[in-house]
């Protein structure tokens, strides 16, 4: 359970990272547009965890290892975006969120089962 103070704090960051990659990803990544879903950090507030969504890329391993390749340019640009409201600007650690594959996956399936089962009720109804 994270604390309030932990929470503000996420939110903050979520916040100042989409407007540096909203300005600047394109120097990272051309044409793909990408989504900060979730920021948590540690109690310390020194360690933050950041998932990412891509839009518009054909594989989202190598967007994320390039975003991964300028963690440390990410980190300053942000920590002179937070430098007024945080003592420490936390380590980042950037994942993938797969959570519309996830989504669609499921979609999938559950079209999948309701088409199986119209075609048993067509079969029964004959």
């Amino acid at each position: 359970m994270e604390s309030k103070r932990q929470q503000k704090f996420a939110g903050l960051l979520q916040e100042e990272l989409a407007a540096i990659f909203q300005r600047e990803g394109a120097a990272y990544l051309p044409n793909t547009l990408v989504t900060i879903t979730k920021v948590r950090v540690s109690p310390d507030l020194a360690v933050a965890k950041v998932y990412l969504s891509f839009l518009n890329t054909n594989n989202t391993a190598i967007s994320l290892a390039t975003v991964n390749s300028h963690t440390g340019e990410i980190r300053y640009k942000l920590g002179s975006r937070i430098r007024h409201q945080a003592r420490v600007v936390p380590t980042l650690t950037f994942f993938l969120d797969d959570t519309n594959e996830y989504v669609e996956h499921m979609d999938k399936i559950f079209d999948k089962i309701a088409k199986e089962r119209n075609e048993t009720d067509e079969e029964g109804n004959d």
